[in-house]
């Protein structure tokens, strides 16, 4: 018996390309198939959590997770990328030194986010520095003469913002952007203190260039939206740090 995409509660976008809202933050996480490949876009709040995501992705892709893209540095979208051993590893450039340097700080997050200590421990022991650090844009090798996009396009929700292009070539479908949380339509866009305000409204800019009118866009939190949505999204946060 086939499994689909609905059967193990994610959403399918296209053809290829789905997502799943995660419980806890409604944290989103994308799966784009391609052939043998699957690229994992984001991982996860905890190792078990990763695990569950990965057991999914394999039903459906028929194989393992060869890709992973880390769209933002926050424990909700990074701590459980340790389970996916094997898999190459991308996040925008700085990252690495996030997760070398400011393990203690993303451990405390999560905690007084309301992650159990002993998760956020077992997470941070785990994570290691992404291998591929992305500088500007990316083109990602999914087989068969596909390809996605990986663009750092922050910085904004935090210094180091990569947004997921899959194209249509690839989705059979629309375009679909994965936003990480430059984008948020399930409450107002959070800015912590490591958050960029006077640059977030240009990123937002480059994802709209990106993806263009007509594309999915999915954002880290809350259901999938079109060009209008980020458009507006984009003015409000101008407003609200005082840039045009």
């Amino acid at each position: 018996m086939t499994v689909t995409w609905e059967d193990l509660g994610w959403e399918r976008l296209t053809a290829a390309v789905g997502r799943c809202r995660l419980p806890g933050w409604d944290c989103t996480v994308g799966l784009v198939l391609s052939g043998t490949t699957a690229l994992m876009v984001d991982a996860g709040s905890s190792l078990a959590e990763g695990a569950r995501l990965r057991s999914a992705a394999q039903e459906l892709s028929g194989g393992r997770v060869t890709h992973l893209a880390l769209t933002h540095p926050h424990f909700d979208h990074v701590f459980g990328a340790a389970a996916f051993a094997g898999a190459e590893v991308y996040a925008a450039v700085g990252v690495d030194a996030v997760f070398t340097h400011g393990r203690e700080e993303l451990r405390l997050d999560a905690v007084r986010n309301g992650l159990p200590v002993a998760e956020a421990d077992e997470a941070v022991d785990a994570l290691a520095p992404p291998r591929h650090p992305v500088s500007g844009e990316w083109t990602l090798d999914l087989g068969e003469g596909r390809q996605a996009l990986l663009a750092n396009v922050g910085p904004g929700h935090t210094a180091h913002d990569l947004a997921v292009l899959v194209p249509a070539s690839v989705s059979g479908g629309p375009e679909v952007v994965f936003c990480g949380d430059l984008v948020e339509e399930s409450g107002e866009p959070q800015a912590g203190p490591d958050a960029v305000g006077s640059r977030w409204p240009a990123a937002l800019d480059r994802l709209l260039a990106l993806g263009g009118e007509d594309a999915l866009y999915v954002p880290g939190h809350g259901a999938v939206v079109d060009a209008g949505f980020v458009r507006r999204q984009r003015d409000a946060l101008a407003a609200r740090f005082g840039v045009s």
